[in-house]
């Protein structure tokens, strides 16, 4: 099935989407390993957010075209380029959702300790319900991510306030922790919080499902991921104006105990919430790009044809089961103790495909962008994410190239299949 204008969004939902899937529940627990950086810390965020508008601003460049970045890709260089890309983009995607889902989960263990024995079928529970959600329709999951995004930014906001307000009253904040500012500190700084500023490309995956999606997509992206890096910025420091350094460095909630020590165990389990609905929304947005990037891969003959079946308004339900199935085995994976390490070691491996996308995408963008300052931005991105790629370190990028592999023999195969079947159809 192809559009259907009755299942369509706008700037509203694609701005909660792309705000939606860059704060998940990294954010709350970061501020332990920036602490000790001290100001470092907020040069890091400054770094790091800089690369992510850089990229966010390549990969607008090729949505503006209003085909998905995938085509675009094909265009300047070719359908295999394009596939690694989106593979990388895929399992970048799936793979995070159920450590999202187990963060809500624990997070909602804080307000009541015993749903800690039941966090892995809770985990598979959110999993399942948020699929159903988004099986109902684009509309649906975007009025989820606005709902979602609302409460999940109430404590970045509220330390930013209590810093605020001692200032105001005159009350002194903790001093930031004495360590020198240095390139090493600084560099250390952007490599931790790299990665808590990706998802916007979230916004590109439902790419024919957005009214005017060639202003849109590309306006939500650089807005919110804009939103995002000021907000990251401005909280993670107040957290650390607010609480002493080794209060913060050994806090398991750094934001709860930060609000609790202005308005007490109250604030504590309302900011448990807020993570869960977090972690919660950020799910959403990444069940809805699976599905979508799970459909567009198999519209092009790079998965099997059964993906690219939708119903009548345009959803792709097999799709989005699929990458629920692989999740939901994720977390399984993850309920043993020995398979813990192998599930972090996924993630990782995930967040190198992510590069893939970045990497290929600004790359393409390069090669269409006009104009001099935008050409020097593009660039800026294309280094960011040769230093991320550095950054993650030998052994993930070998076996990136695996991942990468697999995802090709899988798309050989498929095809193969097809051009059997419809040679025997003749």
């Amino acid at each position: 099935m192809g559009k259907d204008a009755g299942q369509t969004v706008g700037l509203p939902t694609m701005f909660s989407i792309v705000v939606g899937s860059i704060i998940g529940a990294g954010i709350f627990v970061l501020p332990v390993s920036l602490a000790p950086l001290g100001w470092n810390a907020a040069i890091g965020w400054i770094v790091s957010g800089s690369g992510a508008l850089c990229l966010a601003f390549a990969l607008a460049k090729l949505a503006r075209g209003g085909h998905g970045i995938q085509a675009h890709i094909a265009e300047k260089f070719g359908a295999i380029p394009a596939f690694i890309a989106a593979w990388g983009f895929w399992c970048g995607a799936w793979t995070s959702g159920p450590l999202l889902a187990l963060a809500a989960s624990a997070a909602l263990s804080r307000i009541d300790p015993q749903i800690d024995a039941f966090i892995t079928p809770l985990a598979v529970a959110f999993v399942i319900i948020l699929t159903a959600v988004n099986a109902l329709g684009i509309r649906a999951a975007g009025r989820m991510q606005v709902l979602t995004t609302a409460i999940k930014i109430i404590p970045l906001f509220a330390v930013i306030l209590i810093v605020l307000l001692h200032v105001g009253r005159g009350e002194p904040l903790q001093p930031m922790a004495a360590s020198p500012i240095s390139l090493d500190n600084i560099a250390t700084a952007a490599a931790l919080t790299l990665f808590a500023i990706t998802g916007f490309e979230n916004a590109t995956a439902p790419v024919d499902k957005i009214g005017n999606a060639k202003r849109i997509v590309p306006l939500a992206m650089l807005l919110g991921t804009t939103f995002v890096a000021l907000l990251y910025l401005l909280s993670s420091t107040s957290v650390s104006l607010l609480l002493s350094s080794s209060a913060v460095s050994s806090s398991p909630a750094p934001f709860a105990d930060a609000l609790a020590s202005e308005w007490g165990e109250t604030a504590v389990q309302a900011a448990a919430f807020c993570v869960a609905v977090s972690a919660f929304g950020c799910l959403n947005a990444g069940i809805l790009a699976c599905g979508e990037l799970t459909y567009a891969m198999a519209l092009k003959g790079d998965l099997p044809k059964l993906f690219a079946h939708t119903r009548k308004d345009g959803t792709p339900v097999y799709a989005q089961c699929l990458s629920a199935a692989l999740g939901i085995g994720l977390i399984f994976l993850n309920s043993s103790r020995d398979t813990a390490n192998l599930f972090t070691f996924i993630i990782r491996l995930a967040l190198v495909g992510n590069l893939y996308l970045y990497l290929i995408g600004t790359a393409a963008a390069l090669r269409s962008t006009k104009g001099a300052a935008s050409r020097i931005l593009v660039v800026v991105g294309v280094a960011f994410v040769l230093f991320a790629f550095y950054g993650a370190g030998l052994e993930a990028n070998l076996w990136g190239l695996l991942l990468i592999a697999t995802g090709l023999t899988v798309r050989t195969a498929t095809r193969v299949t097809r051009s059997r079947r419809l040679a025997q159809a003749f």
